[in-house]
Order: C-alpha cells, then sequence, then structure tokens
C-alpha cells in the first residue's frame, strides 16, 4: 500500500482540500508538511462547510490521526481558535487525533506585527503576503532562535530563549519605528497558552515511522502551490517554505522512501493571489467570468483571486520538480458553456520560442503564451461521476490537457461535493 503526497501544482488554491479529505477516507493519518495558517482549505460534507487553515483535512474524518509536522510554523493562538470553532461544528479534537511535532517553530506576535509593517512599506519589493507571520517566523527557524513547540513545556528557559529573540527582533524594530517588544509580557502570553498546546506536543517523527512499519496508509497534505516554493517558484512572489512534494519527508522527519505517489491537484484553469506574474491571466470579461462561476476568493484572506486560462507549460515544469505521478483535475465544471477555450503551450520570449518559464523577474514579465484554442462545450459537467456523463469536448479538453503536461488524470472533480469524483486510478494502490 502506497503513502501519497498531495501538492498543489499551480499558485495553490488548486481545490485540495476536498481531494484530500476524499483520500482521508482511505488513509489512516493525514500530515502536513509545510506551511501554516496562511493555507485555505474548504471542505464540504454533506452540505456541512469548514474552513480548515492550519489543521489537516483529515481532522473532520473520525478514526484518523492528523499530524502538524516540524516543517509547518504554528501559531498556538490561531490553532486554538480553529480547534473551539471545529469543536463548534461537531468535530472531535483531542490529543488522541491530534499531534503537533514537538521540534515545530512558533509564531508570536512580534512575527505578525514585523509582517505587516514589511508588507506596508514603501520600500522594497511588495509580496502579497496574508500578514500572518509566517516569513519571520521561517526566518528565525533558519537563523537558529526561534521558539519550538517543545519550549512551551520548559518554562525554565523559556525566558532566556525569548531575550534572545528579542536581541535580534527590537534591533529591526528600532529600523521600523517601531516600539521594542517587552519580554515579560510575551513570557505571560505564551506560559498562559502552553497548558493548551502541550498535551498535543510528540515525536512525530516516531509516530509516522510507527505508522509505516505498521503498513498504515500515510496521507501527506502540502499547503499553496508548487509555483510558490521558495526555491522553484515565481521568485520573489512566494511562500516562505519549500511546497514541493520533496518536503514531505523534510518536514515531517520520515525518510523519502516512504513517499510512493505524488498527486499534483491541478485546476483546469489558472488563478493566482497576490503579486507576481501570471502569463496567462485574462483581465477581460473571460477572467471576470472565470471568477464569477469559480468563486474566486481566498479562504483565508477573502482577496479576489487572479483567473487565466490553463498553462500547461507551467504545470507540465510542476509535473518534473515536484515528481508528480497523476494529477487530480478541479473545477472542470467552472468551464461549462464557454464557446472557446483557450490552452498556453508555449512562450515566446524576445521573439524566441521556450518551453519553460525562466527564474528571472524581468524576463518573466516580458512572456508571451502561445495559445491553442479548444471547442468549447454547451452542457453540464457539474456533479459528473463517470466519463460517460461528461460532454464530448471536456473529455477532449481532459485528454489534450494530459498530453501537453505529461502526466494523466487520476482524479477528476466536478463539484466540491466529496462523491462528485471520477476516479480512475486509486494513488494509495500505486
Amino acid at each position: 500500500m502506497a503513502n501519497v503526497v498531495v501538492v498543489g501544482s499551480q499558485w495553490g488554491d488548486e481545490g485540495k482540500g476536498k481531494i484530500v479529505d476524499w483520500l482521508s477516507v482511505r488513509a489512516d493519518v493525514v500530515a502536513r508538511f509545510q506551511g501554516g495558517h496562511n493555507a485555505g482549505h474548504t471542505l464540504v460534507i454533506n452540505g456541512d462547510v469548514y474552513k480548515l487553515s492550519l489543521l489537516p483535512s483529515g481532522i473532520v474524518r473520525p478514526g484518523k490521526l492528523s499530524v502538524i509536522g516540524n516543517g509547518v510554523v504554528v501559531d498556538p493562538w490561531a490553532l486554538l481558535r480553529e480547534i473551539e470553532t471545529l469543536r463548534g461544528q461537531g468535530v472531535t479534537i483531542s490529543p488522541d487525533n491530534l499531534k503537533i511535532a514537538e521540534n515545530a517553530t512558533l509564531i508570536l506576535p512580534l512575527h505578525q506585527e514585523l509582517d505587516s509593517a514589511r508588507e506596508a512599506s514603501n520600500a522594497g519589493v511588495k509580496i502579497g503576503t496574508t500578514k500572518r507571520g509566517i516569513g519571520p517566523a521561517y526566518e528565525d527557524k533558519v537563523g537558529r532562535r526561534a521558539l519550538r513547540v517543545a519550549d512551551l513545556a520548559d518554562p525554565g528557559s523559556l525566558m532566556g530563549k525569548i531575550e534572545n529573540l528579542l536581541g535580534h527582533h527590537n534591533a529591526i524594530r528600532r529600523g521600523l519605528s517601531l516600539p521594542e517588544f517587552e519580554a515579560q509580557p510575551l513570557f505571560d502570553k505564551l506560559t498562559e497558552v502552553a497548558p493548551h498546546i502541550t498535551p498535543y506536543a510528540a515525536p512525530v517523527w516516531r509516530l509516522l515511522d510507527q505508522a509505516r512499519r505498521a503498513g498504515q496508509r500515510i496521507l501527506f497534505e502540502g499547503a499553496q502551490g508548487t509555483l510558490l516554493d521558495i526555491d522553484h517558484g515565481t521568485y520573489p512572489y512566494v511562500t516562505s517554505s519549500n511546497t514541493i512534494a520533496g518536503q514531505a519527508a523534510i518536514g515531517t522527519g520520515i525518510g523519502p522512501s516512504a513517499l510512493n505517489h505524488v498527486l499534483g491537484i491541478t485546476k483546469a484553469y489558472t488563478t493566482r493571489v497576490g503579486e507576481g506574474p501570471f502569463p496567462t491571466e485574462q483581465d477581460n470579461e473571460d477572467g471576470q467570468r472565470l471568477g464569477e462561476r469559480g468563486h474566486e476568493f481566498g479562504t483565508v484572506t477573502g482577496r479576489k483571486r487572479r483567473c487565466g486560462w490553463f498553462d500547461a507549460v507551467l504545470v507540465r515544469q510542476v509535473v518534473r520538480t515536484a515528481g508528480i505521478n497523476g494529477i487530480a483535475l478541479t473545477k472542470l465544471d467552472v468551464l461549462d458553456g464557454f464557446d472557446e477555450i483557450k490552452i498556453c503551450v508555449g512562450y515566446k520570449l524576445d521573439g524566441q520560442d521556450i518551453d519553460y518559464l525562466p527564474v528571472n523577474a524581468a524576463e518573466q514579465a516580458r512572456i508571451e503564451p502561445i495559445y491553442e484554442t479548444l471547442e468549447g462545450w454547451s452542457e453540464t459537467s457539474y456533479g459528473a461521476r463517470s466519463w460517460a456523463d461528461l460532454p464530448a469536448n471536456a473529455v477532449r479538453y481532459v485528454r489534450h490537457i494530459e498530453e501537453l503536461i505529461g502526466a494523466p488524470v487520476t482524479m477528476l472533480s466536478t463539484s466540491p461535493e466529496r462523491d462528485d469524483t471520477i476516479l480512475v486510478k486509486d494513488p494509495f494502490e500505486d
């Protein structure tokens, strides 16, 4: 039985929440391995809507172990609010079904303030962050001054670690004309929240190793999208973590040999939130129609998403960098009713044809997409549960995408409802 990694193959918002929920029924363990509460997953189960940011999608399924790995940065207060919200919806959450890596980095109020101050500054590049402190927390992690979940269980050494952290942050705050952060109030906040977080703390690497050896199925849940990867995305307009499938091993402490199948969640068109390059963006009637039909607003921020045609060049590139074995194509129904549908099949850069997105931001800005135009369909694909239920031109569209990206469509989602899914190949049976 395979362990499965789920990643987004575009700029996020591909519909990972529904697919992970669909797969979690078949899994024993669901693990988050990067990002923080800047992620946003919406699950629709029997008409009930669950909005998740930090918790793994498996948390809404009884009998599943949900894991927040060491690669995730954890805002303890945001986590507790999310837990209480879901409990209010009838979801059972306890240390029996939720574990947090002891070595996961904490997001603190000073991280959020720094994130907001930088984004509001007139100097530098505006990334379009969620201002939740994700980037500054990762900076402290690699700077070896971060506070971690395990520190909450050791109040005796906590003050010294806070003072060490503030030695760095207060210098930055002075440069931004912000008041210095005091150690005692932060110490008090952390010792107050500690008893609510530490019962969930565990050596996650060990738990996952035990689950693997026991033959349990593990589902590794990615957040954001591969094009937002700190190394392989559209830098600097990226998130602050690695979002490709290889991070599943690093961000949970399990060896890469345990990653058997990589499923790339792929929207049937393209969207992006925030700043950065977007070769197939349609700032016109087509883009507006895609946004309205697709309800393209961020789960976490509520920000309107930029919309455009499917970019086969980018997805093909992601198939390679993320090691994707197959894709789950989502939101095909949004294309219902278009007379013509375009797919980007290549780029022109300064008059030359290229088949990848260059790293240089100036070159990215000069990219001209090369389109193929396909005939649309007037029939509905909404709610289809078999290939026979799909319009003929919709099937042709899907098959052409497979050819262009070099990966098969192994799952096809036709509505937000979990059961409106066409399964070609079960990733767990790889």
